[in-house]
């Protein structure tokens, strides 16, 4: 089986040598794959999760391709050193040039993280910023700075899961829908309709009409009056009346929520 493997690659690597054939350069890819993954694997343990595996192999294998193009058969050099060179060479310069931080700002926040370590491991507790900028020598307005752009840099997906969940939530899950009524302002807004419900019962005819006419049918206090038969005045002292008593309603509600 393996004589055959062998055989098969060896016949391959002729054809793409001498042809260039694609088929060729097919098949020499999928021999090699198992290196490509060697450089992800080895490359990703030091990367944050937000970097896809799938894109590290993209990248792999570029520099893989790049590998057999330029590879010189007649040099003393096994084409598995060389392709390596080539595909760790393709996938960081990939992550250089899609990583959103630069360089320089990368460096920065590597030796903050490094004095951090320093610093916890000194004193066995979590250190604050002006103690990591008397560390560096730096400002703190400067750490903080370089901290906050180290943050921006680092995105992730809505849907990736949250690493500190045990039921694998999704991130998106645990992002705020400000347009949703949560289930403490739903429950206290049910008990003061309730309560302003109650308080409504207890005006009298006119209160509740006025109230009615007010604020369900949207007429004005002179439309009111000719409805009731009354003047403006005399509305706008109902209306004043029954809202008095609903305030009292509304004021101790809040009350009893504060507590």
């Amino acid at each position: 089986m393996l004589d055959t493997m062998k055989e098969d690659q060896q016949f391959y690597w002729k054809q793409w040598l001498e042809k260039k054939d694609p088929d060729a350069a097919d098949f020499l890819i999928k021999c090699y794959e198992p290196l490509v993954q060697f450089h992800v694997r080895r490359i990703g343990v030091g990367l944050p999760k937000t970097v896809s595996r799938d894109e590290l192999m993209s990248y792999g294998f570029m520099g893989l391709y790049d590998a057999l193009v330029k590879f010189d058969a007649k040099r003393e050099l096994k084409f598995d050193t060389y392709a390596s060179f080539r595909i760790r060479g393709a996938i960081l310069d990939g992550l250089r040039r899609d990583d959103p931080v630069p360089r320089t700002l990368r460096e920065k926040s590597k030796k903050i993280d490094a004095v951090v370590e320093r610093l916890e491991q000194k004193y066995r507790r979590n250190v604050t910023i002006e103690e990591i900028a008397k560390e560096m020598g730096s400002s703190v307005e400067e750490v903080e700075a370089i901290i906050t752009d180290s943050f921006l840099g680092n995105m992730i997906s809505i849907d990736d899961e949250f690493s500190s969940s045990d039921r694998h939530d999704q991130i998106a899950h645990l992002i705020e829908d400000k347009q949703t009524e949560k289930p403490e302002q739903k429950l206290i807004k049910e008990e003061m309709i309730a309560a302003l419900s109650e308080q409504l019962a207890t005006l009298n005819e006119k209160e509740q009409l006025v109230v009615s006419l007010f604020y369900f049918e949207e007429l004005t206090l002179t439309e009111i009056g000719k409805v009731l038969s009354v003047s403006t005045s005399r509305v706008s002292q109902i209306h004043s009346k029954a809202l008095l008593k609903l305030k009292k309603v509304l004021e101790a509600n809040m009350l009893f929520n504060e507590l």
